[in-house]
């Protein structure tokens, strides 16, 4: 199975990497091989990164300081120390390496250079002062984040192919088999 990339940010596509937060929690990365694959798929790494446990522990607390700092950024609350703290450390970090050649770009590095790379995407969404294009899927089970760059501000789903056509069909059953 693929990682879904719709949020329109690295960011927030790496937060999604958890499913349903509010009730059955679904993990996307429940192994460091997993945690290294998404690193490919996300485009910051041509092959995939030896990746420990220690690996995923930490991806997974950046993920969750990703998410409660781009929630609190589109509610309007104050953005939290800690995790401003745990972004900011992530960041600071040197990205993937990145190299021209004749045989063309290659990316490479660590788990800890692509998260720095997630991390430096982050920061880049939160610090442009429009962060009320920040949305949550509306979507009853879903909890993505994503960015709403459409011409009219409009977009109510994270990906129109998953959570849109599921919404439409559940509203299109209730005004015909009510």
């Amino acid at each position: 199975m693929g990682f879904l990339f719709v949020s329109g940010n690295l960011g927030l596509d790496f937060a999604g990497t958890v499913g349903a937060r509010r009730d059955r929690r679904v993990e996307m990365l429940p192994s460091p091989a997993d945690l290294a694959r998404w690193t490919v798929e996300a485009g910051l790494l041509d092959t995939a990164p030896s990746a420990a446990p220690a690996d995923l522990a930490s991806a997974r607390a950046l993920r969750e300081a990703i998410y409660a700092l781009a929630t609190q950024a589109r509610t309007g609350e104050p953005l939290d120390a800690a995790n401003l703290d745990a972004l900011n450390t992530a960041a600071a970090l040197p990205p993937p390496t990145v190299r021209l050649d004749p045989s063309g770009l290659t990316r490479s590095g660590s788990v800890t250079n692509a998260l720095s790379a997630v991390a430096r995407a982050t920061i880049t969404l939160l610090g442009d002062p429009d962060t009320a294009r920040l949305r949550e899927c509306e979507a009853e089970t879903c909890t993505r984040l994503f960015i709403d760059a459409s011409r009219h501000k409009a977009r109510r789903w994270c990906d129109m192919r998953r959570c849109g056509n599921r919404a439409k069909a559940a509203a299109y059953r209730t005004r015909h088999h009510p």
